[in-house]
């Protein structure tokens, strides 16, 4: 149905090209650089004959797949973000084809002795006897979620030069920055038009979630008191010792490397501290509202216990809610997600139905009045060296784009 070659050519088209965001710029996008993706992709939707595309001062690109049905069909969409994580460079991707995967290490590296082995990355072996693209080992891929890009630009050739297939008008979009969390700020989701949507930004093979976390930020500056060490006794207040009794007050073992499936966290992503000051980020995620607003109120009240065994205040804390899940919002309409279910089992795929450990556009999206469940996309090992994407999972994701279509037409005739 959708050929190989053409899904690896389109890919490792897109993965050249570097598109990495910064969390320190408030542009949007936040680099330049991704402008070149935005404008390659709006370019080539319009070569392939979709109508209505545009891309907007912001870089959102848009296009329609138009109905081919006398009956009146929800519009939906697909959604995939074009950017990369600024956790790891994409600069100067080097992608690598491994053809019929025999289940050993693959050396990604030997010069600098960089193996992508199963021993470590058990989910290859589910692999074997597939074509994997894989970094060189100095990169991250970009399959989070040029993967999905692909997946949606192919699905829709697919839908323009097969009009036997029916379906309704279908409504894609390509978004900057949703690696920063901003994917879906300047989202205008009434231009969009559609009645619900997928984001094709999921993991592995089957993949099919409508959970995702409710997520907070936490900013803490502790302050503390500098004088000289020789002549600091009932004086001297060191910061970086009130942060860390602050870090081992917290639950020891809800952090993201003790917890799994639904378990929330709180996350130390960064710490710098002298005497004088020290300032920490933390990120607080939890599946369930109750909980997670219970571990906001676990660090309010120990900033403020704290602050109590001190004359003055010592603990300056900013929490800063960053987006909640959508389970809320897609629940009400769960054939969307069911529809989604259908089309995968439709083409032998299991469906995988678990909460998202993250966020997606998708997210936001729904609290935006766009219900939007998540579908995988084929990749593994984000935002590190160890990347790589089966590309029968991205024909496998096409399909279900194209089954999901055809699905939704013959469900409103």
């Amino acid at each position: 149905m959708i050929d190989k070659k053409h899904i690896i050519d389109r890919f490792t088209s897109y993965v050249t090209i570097d598109t990495e965001s910064d969390p320190k710029s408030e542009s949007t996008p936040s680099t330049e650089k991704q402008w070149d993706l935005a404008n390659k992709l709006a370019e080539e939707l319009k070569e392939l004959g979709l109508k209505d595309v545009s891309i907007d001062k912001h870089a959102y690109v848009m296009a329609t797949i138009p109905s081919n049905v006398p009956h009146k069909v929800p519009t939906i969409g697909f959604v995939s973000h074009f950017d990369t994580s600024p956790d790891y460079t994409g600069k100067n991707v080097n992608p690598q084809i491994v053809e019929n995967y025999d289940g050993k290490d693959i050396i990604l590296n030997k010069e600098k002795n960089i193996v992508l082995s199963p021993d470590y990355f058990e989910d290859l072996l589910q692999y074997k006897g597939q074509t994997l693209i894989t970094t060189d080992g100095t990169t991250l891929l970009g399959a989070d979620d040029k993967a999905g890009i692909t997946e949606i630009v192919s699905a829709a050739e697919y839908l323009m030069q097969h009009p036997e297939i029916k379906h309704g008008d279908i409504r894609i979009c390509f978004t900057p920055d949703e690696e920063i969390g901003r994917g879906a700020h300047k989202f205008d989701v009434k231009k969009f038009g559609a009645e619900w949507a997928y984001t094709m930004d999921g993991s592995q093979i089957g993949e099919l979630e409508y959970e995702n976390f409710n997520a907070a930020s936490a900013d803490i500056k502790v302050h503390g008191k500098i004088v000289h060490p020789g002549y600091a006794k009932g004086k001297m207040v060191n910061s970086m010792y009130i942060a860390q009794d602050f870090i081992n007050s917290l639950p020891r073992f809800e952090t993201p490397e003790h917890t799994e499936d639904r378990q929330g966290f709180f996350h130390l992503t960064q710490i710098e501290g002298k005497v004088e000051e020290t300032n920490m980020h933390y990120i607080i995620r939890d599946h369930d509202k109750e909980h997670f607003e219970a571990r906001k109120k676990v660090m309010l009240d120990l900033a403020a216990e704290i602050n109590g065994q001190h004359e003055k205040e010592v603990i300056e804390i900013e929490i800063k809610d960053q987006y909640f899940n959508m389970r809320e919002k897609v629940e009400p309409m769960m054939h969307i997600v069911a529809i989604a279910e259908e089309a995968m089992k439709s083409i032998n795929v299991k469906p995988n139905i678990k909460p998202i450990r993250g966020g997606t556009d998708g997210s936001q999206l729904s609290y935006m009045g766009l219900p939007c469940p998540n579908i995988f996309a084929g990749g593994h090992n984000f935002h590190g060296r160890y990347e790589y994407v089966p590309v029968e999972s991205m024909i496998k994701a096409t399909e279900v784009i194209v089954k999901i279509a055809e699905l939704t037409a013959k469900k409103y005739a």
